[in-house]
């Protein structure tokens, strides 16, 4: 299936999706209900806090994971059973817990529901991207991913982004795509869903490196040359893993990686910066409420690569860095002195 722009979709899809649950209260899963909300769907979401789901109920908006955001008053609870008779979930979980979640959802899920992936991740302990995670627990889901470089702020406030959506089976893709999709809020359909979903998991890896650059202060064309050599480093394993590269090309896999290598507004970005300026892992990770998906997906990446034997001297950096067995300014001093090899 070739990318198409939302706008080319036709409004009257074989399929249509108009109760749309929303698994996880976090600021992304709160700006997809509200794009939903506002194509007129009926949306609920189920929040692990009860006052994350009080105050979405209220009209109070997120003041735990997206503050300072108005918000329209919102159905949430905290029970996951809450989402039972939904035509489609999204999944917003975290990437580690999605298993635990996905088990606890699966009695309330009826057969052949779209299950759209929101988080980016790999299972640390098994490997396994969040497509196999939930085939391993919800196996009668449809499964998609939604994937690209967004963030929840700005999708809240209406601010334009764009999305690759990945899906096997065309017709749920433009459902799916005409359920959250709006004028500011594009998805691109795609069928290549694990090329969307390594695009999602290493970028976040790959951030947290790119953030070490500007806290050591080592300079633009640094971080310009890490970010291209991590976007070679990404394509090498999604395409080892079946993925395309041109699929890695685009919004999922190095338009995300842009946009979280040079903002700090990303939390794997804002952590790696921390790093750089020599804070400790367990204090910048003990001052933050929400997950940095890219120090859990670090060791995942490099075991996958190895695995998949591909080469990552980026991520496999990083992540020596995380577990401890080297400081940054040794990294950095492995990094650069690798042998001169053709591009």
């Amino acid at each position: 299936m070739d990318d198409q722009q939302v706008s080319t979709l036709s409004s009257t899809p074989a399929t249509t999706l108009d109760k749309i649950g929303i698994l996880g209260g976090g600021a992304w899963g709160t700006a997809l209900a509200v794009a939903a909300k506002e194509n007129g769907r009926d949306v609920r979401i189920w929040a692990k806090e009860e006052e994350v789901a009080r105050s979405l109920r209220e009209g109070k908006g997120n003041p735990v994971y997206l503050p300072n955001t108005p918000l329209p008053a919102i159905p949430a609870s905290n029970e996951i059973s809450d989402l039972a008779g939904c035509d489609a979930i999204l999944a917003v979980v975290p990437a580690q817990f999605s298993r635990s979640t996905f088990t606890a959802l699966a009695d309330h899920v009826a057969a052949n529901t779209p299950i759209i992936l929101c988080s980016k991740g790999i299972e640390s302990q098994t490997l396994k991207l969040m497509t196999e995670v939930l085939a391993d627990t919800i196996p009668s889901a449809v499964p998609a991913v939604l994937s690209g470089p967004s963030f929840a702020a700005d999708v809240a406030a209406h601010l334009p982004t764009a999305v690759t959506l990945a899906c096997a089976d065309g017709d749920v893709g433009q459902a799916l795509a005409l359920a959250v999709g709006r004028p500011t809020f594009r998805p691109y359909l795609t069928d290549d869903l694990i090329g969307a979903e390594i695009g999602g998991a290493v970028k976040n890896v790959l951030a947290i490196a790119c953030g070490m650059i500007v806290g050591l202060k080592l300079g633009q064309s640094a971080h310009a040359a890490l970010l291209a050599r991590g976007f070679a480093e990404m394509t090498r394993l999604g395409v080892a893993l079946g993925g395309r590269a041109e699929t890695l090309a685009g919004l999922c896999g190095l338009g995300d990686l842009v946009l979280t290598c040079y903002s700090t507004q990303s939390r794997n970005m804002s952590f790696g910066k921390a790093l750089g300026e020599g804070q400790p892992v367990e204090a910048i990770l003990a001052q933050r409420q929400a997950v940095t998906e890219g120090v859990a997906s670090a060791p995942a990446v490099v075991a996958l690569a190895e695995k998949a034997g591909v080469e990552m001297p980026i991520c496999q950096a990083v992540n020596k860095l995380l577990i401890g067995n080297e400081n940054v300014g040794t990294i950095i001093e492995d990094l650069l002195s690798r042998p001169f090899k053709e591009e």
